[in-house]
């Protein structure tokens, strides 16, 4: 109970004071609110919000979008009961379908894959060129994303743990200041950061390269259980639109970078940059037996977010492993593959 209620004071601290935004346009007392949380990775999610289409889509809703600046902080919010969709990687969805949080949300939606859009960054004049020669170093990364969890595999496959350097956590805004002021040696971030990161550093690993040795990661979208329970209708909705924003992106490059860029604030020729490091899967994929699955017969994403709990077990960020049975079940496959093929 303690536990519940110091998450629950730190949620709100979140949201009041941890750089969230909130869009409270055209919201009407008369109509319930959906209550979103984004994050500003380039991604279908923006193209859906920059495009108001699920205001268009279901007009008897107010939407309510949120922004975080890290899975750890949306894992927070939900555990305080302030959210009812989420947009986070799946190294904290593999920590909040664990003990101790053990967060009832289920994942409905595969946003992309990490490519080169995630990547270890060593500073220029750092004296870092190789992995191994973080020994000893100062590196910073978002603890609980999947920027933590792929670092970690990193240095495990380097025979180094996070005990031999100097590990800090800061937000990728934060990582980007300290890296220019010389107070860290390396950083492992995503975009848009991470693209300026790299204007004064060197990818000494991508998330593609981990994701080949077996160690992938991705950006979901999860959807609370009880919000889920009741209005399965508005989450095929939303789906749909989801869905729908991967159509641009492999159809319309162009327009989905425009979209996108509005909403982070860079030109729509970086963000059409950006958007090629990363790996965007087709609706038809995301509804596959690789990923999501079919209804009643959840996809393999189940076993790479419980091989994710077991590493963050191994790694002692949490306690022990949660069993596939848990990530079975929390695989929204309600509705596939037609929901999103239709």
């Amino acid at each position: 109970m303690k536990f519940k209620t110091l998450v629950a004071v730190a949620a709100a601290a979140v949201l009041a004071l941890a750089g969230c935004s909130v869009d409270k346009s055209e919201q009407s007392a008369d109509r319930p609110t959906i209550r979103i949380g984004y994050q500003t990775f380039p991604s279908g999610d923006l193209i859906v919000k920059n495009n108001r289409w699920l205001e268009e889509a279901l007009p008897d809703y107010n939407i309510k979008w949120t922004k975080f600046d890290s899975g750890a902080d949306v894992n927070t919010a939900f555990v305080a009961k302030e959210l009812d969709f989420g947009a986070l990687g799946s190294s904290p969805v593999a920590r909040g379908l664990s003990a101790p949080l053990n967060i009832p949300y289920k994942v409905a939606f595969v946003l992309d894959v990490a490519g080169d859009n995630e990547a270890l960054v060593a500073r220029n004049g750092s004296g870092v060129n190789t992995i191994a020669e973080l020994k000893g170093k100062r590196v910073a990364t978002p603890f609980a994303s999947t920027a933590h969890y792929s670092l970690l595999a990193a240095l495990a496959q380097n025979n180094l743990s996070a005990n031999d350097l100097q590990l800090v956590d800061l937000q990728p805004q934060a990582i980007l200041a300290a890296f220019d002021r010389g107070d860290i040696d390396a950083g492992y971030s995503w975009l848009p950061t991470l693209d300026q990161l790299r204007k004064n550093g060197k990818d000494l690993i991508t998330s593609r390269q981990l994701a080949k040795d077996g160690k992938p990661t991705l950006d979901l979208a999860v959807v609370a259980d009880e919000f889920a329970s009741v209005h399965p209708e508005v989450v095929d909705v939303w789906r749909q639109q989801q869905a729908r924003a991967l159509d641009v992106i492999h159809t319309d490059p162009g327009a989905a970078a425009k979209a996108i860029a509005a909403e982070i604030g860079l030109t729509p020729t970086e963000v059409e940059g950006q958007l090629k490091q990363g790996v965007y899967l087709t609706p038809q994929e995301v509804a596959s037996a690789e990923w999501l699955g079919s209804d009643g017969e959840p996809g393999n994403l189940a076993v790479n977010l419980q091989s994710a709990s077991q590493f963050l077990a191994d790694q002692k960020q949490i306690p022990e492993a949660a069993p596939l049975a848990t990530f079975q079940d929390a695989i929204y496959t309600k509705g596939l593959p037609g929901v999103l093929t239709q």
